[in-house]
This record gives structure tokens, C-alpha cells and sequence, in this order.
């Protein structure tokens, strides 16, 4: 039997989420059709809603709904010391914290020349105008503890240092090959508090 093509095109779209393949995107959308048409209505606006109006900040990079985000507008914040995170998740996970005070910028990803993503696609020259801007003066980088992640993180520094930057990075209470969002508060706070200058 063959799925009616409005079944096999939301499959389809379901299978763009990671982690998710071929089987469990069709059980998603026969579960949707069959026990919650008002859950995937919901769904469908909630997309189209969050496609329309998420944009990135001006000044981070994060995903907003304004031109720039109310943490970047924060006057409480220190805008003297901005750390650098790869994705909006490893932000939120450090901002649960309560360790960091400063300001962001998120690079939407990481080095990766295997994957063909070079410094263009991770924004580096808006970041360094924005750590160039004669206000911040500290850098903290919070990329992950992969080899994508550590690359990264040198890559950023040596460019930074040659600015005359001080750079420093997570300290290592965070696991070797772990990604923030899936590490606990406490050790990135740990982390945060212990950090080093490379």
C-alpha cells in the first residue's frame, strides 16, 4: 500500500529532525493522522509561526524575534567579557548557570573543513568586529570538547590574540568529546568559574 502523498511529503519533512530516519518519522506522522490531528495542527503553526518570525540578533547571533535580543539589550549584563558558544542550546545551557554575567556571540555552528564549513559559515568576521568594538575585553570560548569544537576554539583564539584580545576557554570540568547542551548546569558552571586563558 502506498502512503497518500500528503502522508509521504510530512514524513518526509519529519525525517529533517535529527536523529530521527525513516521508520520513526513514519510512525510520527501515522500517530499524528490517527490520535492527535489537533496536536499536529498545533504543530503546523507552531513551524509556521517560528519560521515567520525567529530571525538572528544583530549583535549575537542567537535566535530572536526583534532585531536584537533582550540579552544583548540587558544593561545588567557586562559587556566587557563575551563568550563565544557554537549553537542558541549551548547559550541557554550556560545561561542556566547563573554563572555568566557577560555578553554572547553564537557562531550557529563550527569549524568543520571535512564538511566543507569554513570560518564564512560560522560568522567569524562578525565576531570579531564585535570583539573588536573597543568595549569587550575578554573573550571566553565555550565551543564543545569535540575535535570540530577544539579546532575551533584555536582557530578563534590565535585570531583574536593576534588583535590583541585576551582569550581565555572553558575550563575542563566539561568531558572530553561532550556537547553543552547535554552536560548538567553544575559542571558547566564548574566550568565557567575555572575557565583559563589559552
Amino acid at each position: 500500500m502506498k502512503s497518500p502523498s500528503s502522508l509521504a511529503f510530512l514524513t518526509e519533512a519529519l525525517r529533517r529532525l535529527p536523529g530521527v530516519g525513516p521508520k520513526s518519522a513514519q510512525r510520527m506522522a501515522y500517530h499524528l493522522m490517527q490520535h492527535d490531528r489537533d496536536g499536529a495542527a498545533m504543530l503546523g503553526r507552531a513551524l509556521s509561526q517560528a519560521v515567520e518570525r525567529v530571525q538572528h540578533c544583530a549583535m549575537c547571533n542567537t535566535f530572536t524575534e526583534s532585531a536584537v535580543c533582550e540579552t544583548c539589550l540587558d544593561a545588567e549584563r557586562n559587556a566587557a567579557l563575551l563568550c563565544v558558544v557554537e549553537t542558541p542550546g549551548d547559550q541557554l545551557m550556560i545561561e542556566q548557570t547563573l554563572t555568566f554575567k557577560g555578553l554572547y556571540f553564537v557562531l550557529m555552528g563550527r569549524l568543520s573543513p571535512l564538511d566543507g564549513i569554513g570560518p564564512k559559515d560560522i560568522h567569524l568576521e562578525k565576531l570579531i568586529s564585535r570583539a573588536t568594538d573597543g568595549i569587550v575585553q575578554e573573550v571566553v570560548l565555550a565551543t564543545n570538547f569535540t575535535n570540530e569544537g577544539e579546532a575551533t576554539a584555536h582557530y578563534i583564539s590565535e585570531t583574536l590574540k593576534a588583535r590583541g584580545l585576551k582569550v581565555s576557554r572553558l575550563a575542563r570540568g566539561v568531558p572530553v568529546g561532550g556537547e553543552l547542551e547535554y552536560v548538567d548546569a553544575g559542571t558547566i558552571a564548574r566550568a565557567m568559574l575555572d575557565r583559563r586563558t589559552t
